[in-house]
């Protein structure tokens, strides 16, 4: 793929001042002018570097058309209603559900999967579509966006587009999402009502991470919270109203943190612009804005405030201690299939939140505050690595790992190096997979066993030795077993948090001499951590699968079709990406680096 480019074009059609934006004229001809090689979008060739480009009335939704140019490498794609018809298909779906008679159950299975499986498809049209090395700075290389007025007297927008840092969270959705459907043809009780919630929670899930306006962002992460609230609250186990309430309460608080935030910008940024700003590329890349929050004075008061409120509502998400203690009563209670997506997907919403929104938009207490938020990270790693030694019960041991695991995403965020936030990023992808197999195997002893007490387990080897196959490859990619997908994240993270003490760090730069014990500290004790995860994850290898076999134990059947390919599907993937770990570094290294370079421009 070639560069990227501006589009416009002249009222008479000819390239020139006073350009128009040509994703406005459907169906007609424009011209493009193409940047210089490593220039980003900011230097032009001359009139012989303009290139024709061309527009197709493909998009009847919001008055958009697909946009497409040519280098002389390929075809670029940077305007398409691609991800609106992504958000749009489930929501669709849910309500088909609806119209379909109850007594259908099969009917009701086929539908859901079938839009399940369209929007998986449609994601992977839209990686296709995707210019993965398409350089330039924070912001320019979203793609495949869409921009209309929507509430004009707010100047909010609905504004969608992907770049680097949420195409793989896009793609990860949509794939756990068709495996937990397919999860989910156990469930037999108010089928409708519960594939329109998972419809709805994929809609939800999409938007989070499509958004780039900020109440627009709000306003998913909210819609995302009232299907999984149902769904834990109607098809969980014997204390799901406990854990339902535990979760809306606590994600909503959190919520409202940033709405807090949300309510601030649109104060500031109105006094200081003459109109409110939501644009998340615009409030992390305009200058004045920059300045406001970073000259001192109430401005910037409110920016510390701002970024604490924000840290505090996606740590809820995460979850970091000591804001998680509802993940494991969700994760005991939900129905497999949600704690697949729960763990998979929901979760990075946190994370990712932190680098869309906090770090870009609020750089100078991102740096100021770096020790404060690396500290809650290695809490959290080794905090609930230690409480899931003590675990007897297996989903909740699953869950602790997961706190633990995500703590690293949250320590590499804070180092703000490259490796640290390569090793974020991948660690939230691999995290997806492994946790979606540890839940998604615990469910299938449960199913068998009705029971998740590790003591009363053991010698399912015999039994089922394909299924433990595959729990050893769930349970060591968790672990972070060199060759399976676990080891790279946490490798990089820690890589990152020493590459900290460099004297050229950000944080070394900004921080000063007395920044390099801590950053030492962090990473010895988070590397430490390693030991008590390969034991708490062994100890559970050997008591629920080695020993001898149990008589109570004999009558267990082996793996069906869905659950051998659900396995085998995340195992694959598991190894896949292990060996392979450049298929995600190689496509989230250029945003990533783009982040990064906007944060030390604010900071430095």
């Amino acid at each position: 793929m070639g560069d990227s480019a501006c589009v416009g074009m002249r009222d008479g059609g000819h390239p020139g001042e006073g350009i128009l934006p040509i994703w406005r004229q459907r169906g007609k001809a424009g011209w493009v002018q193409w940047p210089r090689k490593g220039h980003g979008l900011g230097g032009w060739r001359e009139r012989e570097g303009w290139r024709r480009v061309t527009t197709s009335p493909l998009s009847p939704i919001l008055d958009q058309s697909v946009l497409f140019f040519e280098d002389l490498e390929g075809v670029v794609q940077t305007y398409s209603p691609i991800l609106t018809y992504m958000i749009a298909l489930p929501v669709v779906g849910a309500l088909s559900m609806l119209l379909l008679p109850a007594s259908k159950t099969k009917t009701i299975r086929t539908v859901a999967m079938a839009f399940c499986v369209a929007t998986f498809l449609l994601s992977l049209a839209a990686a296709g579509m995707f210019n993965w090395s398409a350089p330039g700075g924070y912001g320019e290389t979203v793609q495949l966006q869409q921009k209309v007025m929507w509430i004009s007297s707010l100047n909010v927008h609905y504004h969608v587009g992907v770049d680097g840092l949420s195409m793989p969270l896009l793609i990860l959705t949509t794939a756990i999402t068709v495996l937990a459907c397919w999860a989910s043809f156990n469930i037999n009780k108010y089928q409708r009502g519960y594939y329109a919630l998972l419809l709805s929670l994929l809609a939800g899930m999409i938007g989070v991470f499509t958004s780039l306006d900020l109440l627009l962002f709000y306003i998913f992460f909210e819609v995302s919270l009232f299907p999984m609230y149902f769904l834990i609250g109607i098809w969980g186990g014997p204390r799901k109203e406990y854990a339902a309430i535990k979760f809306f309460l606590y994600t909503l608080a959190g919520s409202i943190g940033i709405l807090i935030v949300i309510m601030g910008i649109y104060y500031y940024t109105n006094q200081a612009m003459g109109k409110p700003v939501f644009d998340v590329i615009a409030l992390a890349t305009n200058k004045d804005i920059i300045k406001l929050f970073a000259a001192g004075g109430v401005a910037a008061t409110f920016a510390s405030v701002a970024f604490w409120l924000l840290f505090a509502g996606f740590a809820v998400k995460v979850p970091s201690v000591p804001l998680h203690t509802w993940l494991p009563d969700a994760h005991v209670e939900a129905p497999t299939p949600i704690s697949m997506i729960l763990a998979a997907v929901l979760l990075k919403m946190g994370g990712y939140g932190l680098l869309r929104i906090s770090y870009p938009i609020f750089p100078q207490q991102a740096a100021e505050f770096w020790f404060y938020v690396a500290l809650v990270g290695v809490v959290s790693i080794l905090y609930a690595a230690l409480v899931a030694l003590a675990q007897k019960d297996f989903k909740k041991l699953v869950a602790y790992s997961s706190v633990s695991h995500m703590g690293y995403v949250v320590l590499g965020i804070a180092v703000m190096t490259p490796a640290g936030v390569q090793g974020a990023m991948f660690q939230m992808i691999a995290h997806g997979i492994s946790s979606a197999m540890m839940f998604f195997i615990v469910g299938v002893v449960y199913d068998r066993a009705h029971h998740r007490d590790i003591p009363r387990l053991g010698g399912l080897w015999a039994q089922m030795p394909g299924y433990t196959g595959w729990a050893a490859v769930g349970i060591f990619a968790s672990m972070g077993l060199p060759g399976l997908c676990g080891f790279v994240g946490e490798l990089l993270v820690l890589l990152g948090v020493f590459h900290a003490a460099d004297p050229n760090s950000l944080i070394m730069q900004t921080s000063g001499g007395w920044a390099l014990k801590p950053i030492i500290w962090f990473g010895v004790l988070s590397a430490a951590t390693v030991v008590f995860t390969a034991a708490y994850l062994l100890w559970t290898m050997q008591r629920v699968y080695m020993g001898a076999p149990k008589p109570e134990y004999h009558h267990f059947p082996g793996l069906t079709r869905s659950e051998k390919g659900i396995l085998a599907t995340l195992g694959i993937a598991a190894i896949l990406f292990g060996v392979l770990p450049f298929l995600i570094l190689d496509r989230i290294t250029p945003a990533i680096d783009s982040v990064l370079a906007l944060l030390k421009n604010a900071i430095v």
